[in-house]
């Protein structure tokens, strides 16, 4: 890993936005983009497709090894698995629910942490998740930690799905996401918190074009 290039480290819980501004400044300055949330999210799609309790760990940390990931650069998530299309399947609640479970394994996140790294290149990678100030990127010049409030988040997470002519529960969202903080907040492995020197940023009243401003006069100085 070379230190010398520099890393925007994007944490913050779910959906506070860092995927969607992440990508905006990873465009805007030229750089590399790395989705770690989806690095875990479609682990979770190859722990699901292969019928692995979520208690063996020692089979999940064996299916880290051989996942063949790639994110091409778009306007949109894309994600792809062995060279298959997951962009739709990742965005579940189902496969959410399940990588941060299997995220709180210690075994599992050394097995994804040099997978990580690996994206560090030329000229800069703006590196978006839960742990990347903290954990993967400890040396990041620059740290940012997006937040909203859990009512906001479901708010927009019921947008989306809804958009996708998924029916969901507005009152049964709050209550998933309120209830995947505690448990990234509470886990042993890389708990969800600030890293030192970040920059809080709240985005619940917040338009992505502005918290995208914001982060970018972070970046730029």
């Amino acid at each position: 890993m070379s230190t010398r290039i520099p890393v925007v480290a994007l944490d913050g819980p779910s959906g506070a936005g860092k995927g969607t501004v992440a990508r905006a400044l990873a465009r805007t300055l030229g750089w590399h983009y790395l989705d770690s949330g989806a690095i875990y999210r479609s682990l979770a799609v190859a722990v699901l497709d292969s019928g692995l309790a979520l208690d063996d760990v020692d089979g999940i940390v064996q299916l880290a090894s051989r996942l063949d990931l790639r994110f091409p650069t778009g306007e949109t998530r894309q994600v792809l698995l062995n060279g298959v299309d997951i962009s739709d399947r990742i965005d579940t609640e189902t496969c959410g629910n399940t990588a941060s479970k299997i995220a709180a394994y210690g075994p599992v996140r050394k097995a994804l942490l040099q997978k990580q790294r690996d994206f560090r290149l030329a000229p800069g990678l703006v590196a978006d998740g839960r742990d990347m100030g903290t954990v993967v990127f400890t040396d990041a010049p620059i740290k940012i930690f997006l937040t909203a409030s859990a009512e906001e988040r479901a708010q927009r997470r019921y947008k989306q799905l809804m958009e996708k002519g998924i029916d969901v529960n507005l009152a049964d969202l709050t209550s998933e996401i309120e209830e995947r903080d505690r448990r990234d907040r509470e886990r042993a492995e890389a708990p969800l918190k600030m890293a030192d020197g970040a920059v809080l940023v709240d985005t619940s009243e917040l338009s992505i074009s502005q918290v995208v401003a914001r982060c970018l006069s972070l970046v730029k100085g």
